[in-house]
């Protein structure tokens, strides 16, 4: 059987570029509708460029209907391809940039959750600063895992990103933010709401909600006399279950700091049931220059300084 002729001949085109991003967003969304929103086209527009990224390719890239939206083998590979390329022109771009004074290009963050509320607004004011010396600079934030804002930073998809020190990667370079503290929390109507002093073994008779995100061994061993009844994959997850009256849990300080103003919060013993979480900006050991990337370390380093 004679293999079909590879439909992709001559240089990749503005159009190409703008059909795999169009292509991109549709894969990352889950399907055209979600994409609709943050493409501001409408799905018939979507349709179309999928059709015509389809032929220029030659390949079936998603099946789509009733029965939703799915990736096929080839599908998933192309879009695969698809990263490497728009991650290697916007490099480009960037290096292109990095020749002239005024900043201009992106800068791809990724960030935990939660972090926001931070009183040492490092991350927010470095932000701010390399918005004041590059006006034309574009900033795309995105909240994911700490695991994937590694693989991202690692293959190039994000420029920085900032998350807990847990296991430190060799092909990644950390910079030390701040120390984040968190404490041991129930809330209104738990039986160990108005306690004065709770000891390890009143701690083993209630239910706790634990993380079900990597720890340090540190953190690990404080919840170790925990009763584990629920788990919850962020910050947010454990505050729902805390604030339900039945469960114990930990949280970043600065995070419960509103429901424990407002009453619906108090910590257990704070001296004793608290851990300390460092967090680090990571960058890519051996990435090419990168004038926005460098400018925004910069202001990162001023201001922990």
């Amino acid at each position: 059987m004679s293999r079909r002729p590879a439909p992709l001949t001559g240089p990749v085109s503005d159009s190409d570029l703008r059909l795999l991003r169009i292509y991109r967003k549709v894969v990352e969304c889950g399907g055209f509708s979600a994409a609709e929103v943050e493409l501001n086209i409408s799905r018939a527009a979507i349709s179309m460029a999928m059709n015509d990224l389809e032929t220029r390719l030659g390949l079936r890239l998603c099946q789509r209907g009733r029965s939703g939206f799915a990736l096929t083998e080839e599908g998933a590979e192309a879009y695969e391809a698809t990263l490497q390329l728009l991650a290697a022109a916007e490099e480009f771009r960037t290096r292109i940039n990095s020749l002239h004074a005024r900043l201009k290009g992106e800068l791809n963050i990724g960030i935990t959750d939660n972090l926001v509320t931070m009183p040492e607004m490092l991350i927010t004011d470095a932000l701010s600063a390399l918005k004041a010396r590059g006006p034309d600079v574009h900033l795309n934030i995105r909240m994911i895992p700490p695991n994937d804002i590694e693989l991202a930073v690692l293959d190039g998809r994000l420029h920085t990103g900032v998350i807990p020190r847990l296991k430190p990667l060799p092909g990644l370079h950390y910079r030390s933010l701040y120390a984040e503290q968190s404490r041991l929390y129930c809330a209104v109507g738990h039986p160990l709401f108005h306690a004065r002093r709770v000891t390890a073994g009143q701690l083993a008779e209630h239910d706790a909600v634990l993380p079900a995100y990597a720890q340090t061994p540190e953190i690990k061993t404080m919840h170790e006399p925990l009763k584990a009844a629920a788990s919850a994959t962020d910050r947010e997850g454990i505050a729902f279950l805390i604030l339900s009256g039945r469960y114990l849990g930990y949280l970043p300080t600065h995070y419960a700091e509103r429901w424990v103003g407002e009453g619906r919060m108090r910590a257990l013993n704070p001296r004793h049931w608290q851990y300390l979480t460092h967090y680090s900006a990571i960058t890519r050991k051996g990435a090419p220059p990168n004038l926005v990337l460098e400018s925004f370390l910069e202001e990162l380093d001023r201001l922990v300084d």
